[in-house]
């Protein structure tokens, strides 16, 4: 598996639309992360058709392909972010030049929808892409240290490091309403103990499973997986989807689930009855609330990269990707 080049001081990053527009922002939200963005030192651009908007809040298949392709080509460009997710990125994996974007790998981060392009994009290019903050998450104020933290350790920096709980966390809807936030405390929580060394594979769980019998899925053998879902899903759905995900995948040494929305209605008795049920997750560790999905906030993760799991002491170490 390649790893793309590392952002540094001064790197340009495009912003691309491949699921929903950028037009569902604020011109406020846009211009404050934008800021924070060059406040790490980036330079950040703009995908031409950024600003369509149709009748399903995106753009046509052939103008999402032309800003992905354009942000592959340009050498200027060292990283790719998404704007936001939705419900689409998946049209556009039939057209996608996957020659032009093995020859050029580069940073792509984004998360939800876009686990469907870039899960498709490490398995037909075999490069590292990352389950990570979109170019929206930055609009957020509280809870942006946590994320940023681990945006650049993931992203900007060249060493191995441990993955750690955020203080706090929040389900609450951040971008109406900023300073009136509500947390609560971080738990990371372990289902069944175990260390072990694995690739990464994961992401949104219902659209990673859209994948299923396409050439589009990475080869999910002896990995560690890691699922997280959003609002619209129930604790029967999830069940299901896993259940799914599982059935395709070789054998796996470890699952990591993020932590779920209060709407889910997924309480811990609820998951544990989940996970009883699938004799292979009893003797490989499960870990799981953990700082990733559709609550804030989020970390960073490469899809495609090494990480080290050890319930005893509660390490999850990315080692150097």
């Amino acid at each position: 598996m390649r790893i793309p080049m590392k952002l540094k001081q001064g790197d340009e990053i495009r912003v691309i639309a491949p699921s929903r527009s950028i037009k569902i922002l604020s011109e406020d939200g846009i211009q404050l992360a934008k800021k924070r963005l060059e406040q790490l030192g980036l330079k950040v651009t703009f995908g031409k058709h950024v600003e369509v908007c149709d009748l399903q809040s995106s753009s046509s298949i052939e103008q999402r392909i032309e800003d992905l392709h354009d942000a592959f080509s340009d050498k200027n460009v060292k990283g790719i972010l998404t704007v936001i997710g939705g419900f689409n990125s998946n049209e556009l994996l039939p057209y996608i030049d996957y020659e032009l974007l093995k020859a050029n790998p580069k940073i792509l981060c984004g998360f939800s929808d876009i686990t469907a392009l870039a899960n498709a994009i490490t398995a037909k290019c075999n490069f590292i892409t990352y389950s990570g903050p979109h170019f929206s998450s930055f609009q957020m104020t509280g809870l942006q240290d946590y994320q940023t933290t681990f945006f650049k350790n993931c992203l900007m920096n060249e060493e191995s490091y441990l993955l750690q709980p955020s203080a706090k966390w929040s389900d609450d809807l951040w971008f109406l309403d900023q300073e009136n936030r509500v947390y609560e405390e971080t738990k990371w929580k372990i289902y069944s103990k175990g260390s072990t060394t694995g690739t990464l594979f994961g992401g949104n769980l219902c659209t990673l499973n859209l994948l299923h019998g396409t050439e589009y899925i990475p080869h999910l053998k002896d990995c560690i997986l890691y699922v997280e879902d959003d609002e619209l899903i129930i604790p029967e759905l999830f069940a299901r989807d896993l259940t799914s995900l599982l059935q395709v995948s070789e054998g796996i040494k470890g699952l990591l689930i993020g932590r779920f929305q209060k709407v889910s209605n997924m309480t811990e008795e609820q998951l544990h009855f989940i996970l009883d049920k699938h004799p292979q997750l009893q003797n490989i560790p499960v870990i799981y609330d953990l700082d990733f999905g559709h609550t804030q906030p989020i970390m960073t993760l490469p899809i495609g990269g090494t990480i080290s799991i050890d319930t005893q002491d509660f390490k999850l170490k990315l080692n150097t990707f």
